[in-house]
């Protein structure tokens, strides 16, 4: 069953540079019945969160350089959020951030290029969306 017109329907953040890889997802998850607003940056992403309340964060790890996901993590755990964060990095970019993700709030790790078929249905059974 998809998340019916009466049902909220969950919101999931998108924080990744390439617009390739945002319009993806966004496909993948609109047509799984989700709501997705879009960051291509850390500092985007950070006011997105606020601004739309996602029910879920998908964030590239290496953005920018920077570990985007771990920040925007850290900064809601701060103010006490509970949103689910996933990470997107490629192999090399996971075993270097898989340290400590846990510490950090990070709900899990998918690798790049993801599958969204995959990636949906994690975040469908994370969510308890059927």
């Amino acid at each position: 069953m998809n998340i019916g017109l009466g049902d909220k329907r969950k919101t999931i953040l998108l924080v990744d540079a390439d617009p390739h890889a945002r319009a993806t997802m966004r496909n993948a998850l609109e047509a799984a019945g989700f709501t997705v607003g879009e960051a291509a940056s850390g500092a985007e992403g950070e006011r997105t969160v606020h601004r739309i309340k996602p029910d879920a964060i998908l964030a590239d790890l290496m953005l920018e350089t920077i570990d985007a996901g771990g920040v925007i993590a850290d900064k809601l755990r701060k103010i006490g959020s509970e949103i689910p964060i996933y990470i997107v990095s490629t192999a090399s970019d996971a075993l270097v951030g898989s340290v400590g993700l846990g510490e950090l709030g990070i709900s899990g790790v998918f690798l790049k290029p993801g599958d969204p078929a995959v990636i949906v249905r994690a975040l469908k059974t994370r969510l308890g969306v059927t």
